[in-house]
């Protein structure tokens, strides 16, 4: 059995996606005869808990060490489950912590995660370390480790760093800092992996001495143990359920869905009436206030943040599900981990998105009626085409091959093969 050891800032009790991909990986890891030892966060401030995907990670009998830092998160520790807050109020936060913390500000806590990767190396031995990104701050401390200790290195990037459309560059200094960290980062590192191949072309084409065979993309993927251990809730046939699980941020928002569904209220009403739109996840204040506004309230049902295992079950008791990525600068290359739960689920999916990575990948699942993000005319005729085809028992069904490339396990034997090429 070889040994990895994985540095994480988010993993469960935390909720939310950006735990999942991580979560999977080492649930499968010894499966392919590496074990891994994951570094991660203490108690947190943070968004969502969800302490089904902690019992996930013990039932697997993964080894999980954690560490505090001074980063926001840990400091709010006592607050527990945070609520999110206004966009504005969000958007400003986040513009300050930009112009102070480069490359973001989990560096106390990166810091404090690589001097215990550190004080673990001298006393076992270790093959490999895996580094999972956002915090970048981790992989940037990590290319020092590996200058020391000489153990393999692998980056595992779920969104882009320099030129992300997360990013804010409040001066040209904080631009040339952050690409010149990750220049050196990426120097540090042994392989890249990346969710999709709109990264890997960025990296390619922004550091030279990068080679194609230095990226690998594994892509995000859904637990097949997630949908065996669900069944779905009985429902109404006559009503058509249309379903969102996730949470809007700047990237995405539900208004243009929302109005084009209004339209729908208006122009065929005993249409609408044989719909529901049901959100999972973080609805937010002011989308709320947006359904109220234009008085569609009785059709839509917010189930709040769910547990993982609950979620799903929402997802596979829906007829059809719903997706939104924001036509924006930057933004091709995001590809959110909740395709793949969709996916996952074998629904149709009304995909609102630009030409990118999401695209492409709804296109290669067949299953989907796409549009762009913010055409309430195109929207509003995709709910109109996926009503009649439920009424007439013939909304499309993916290919299970296809399906089956995006299963946690088969994805982490691919991770693992990369692992094993550099400890040979």
């Amino acid at each position: 059995m070889f040994k990895v050891l994985v540095i994480a800032y988010y993993f469960p009790p935390m909720g939310l996606s950006g735990v999942q991909r991580t979560l999977k990986f080492v649930k499968y890891m010894k499966s392919y005869n590496w074990e891994p030892t994951v570094i991660t966060a203490g108690k947190v401030g943070y968004y969502a808990h969800d302490l089904t995907l902690l019992d996930e990670a013990n039932r697997a009998g993964v080894r999980i060490i954690r560490t505090e830092g001074k980063d926001p998160n840990s400091l709010l520790a006592k607050v527990g489950t945070v609520k999110i807050p206004n966009e504005k109020i969000r958007k400003i936060w986040n513009r300050i912590n930009q112009s102070i913390f480069i490359p973001d500000n989990k560096i106390s806590w990166s810091k404090k995660a690589m001097r215990l990767a550190a004080e673990l190396v001298k006393k076992e031995k270790f093959d490999l370390v895996f580094v999972t990104c956002p915090p970048f701050s981790a992989f940037n401390e990590s290319r020092y480790f590996k200058k020391k200790y000489q153990i393999p290195l692998i980056v595992d990037y779920r969104d882009p760093w320099y030129g992300s459309y997360f990013a804010i560059y409040p001066t040209i200094l904080h631009k040339y800092l952050h690409k010149r960290k990750e220049y050196h980062s990426l120097r540090a590192a042994d392989r890249v992996i990346v969710t999709n191949r709109r990264i890997k072309e960025k990296l390619l084409n922004m550091y030279k001495f990068l080679t194609f065979e230095d990226i690998v993309i594994v892509s995000h993927g859904f637990d097949p143990e997630d949908f065996e251990n669900a069944k779905p809730i009985p429902k109404d046939k006559d009503k058509l359920l249309i379903t969102y699980s996730g949470i809007f941020l700047e990237y995405n928002t539900p208004k243009y869905f929302l109005k084009a569904f209004k339209k729908i209220t208006v122009e065929r009403p005993d249409i609408a009436a044989n719909i529901e739109l049901q959100f999972i996840g973080y609805l937010r204040k002011e989308n709320e206030k947006l359904i109220k506004k234009l008085h569609i309230q009785e059709f839509v049902k917010d189930f709040g943040y769910l547990n993982h295992q609950d979620a799903i079950v929402k997802l596979i008791s829906s007829d059809v599900l719903w997706l939104m990525v924001g036509d924006k600068k930057n933004i091709d290359a995001i590809l959110p981990g909740k395709i793949y739960e969709y996916i996952g689920s074998k629904k149709p999916i009304i995909g609102c998105v630009p030409d990118g990575a999401a695209k492409n990948s709804l296109v290669e699942y067949g299953a989907a009626f796409i549009t762009e993000p913010d055409n309430i005319e195109s929207i509003k005729n995709a709910i109109y085409k996926v009503y009649d085809l439920y009424k007439k028992n013939n909304l499309p069904v993916p290919d299970d091959e296809i399906v089956n490339k995006y299963r946690r396990d088969y994805l982490t034997e691919q991770l693992t093969k990369q692992f094993q090429f550099l400890v040979n």
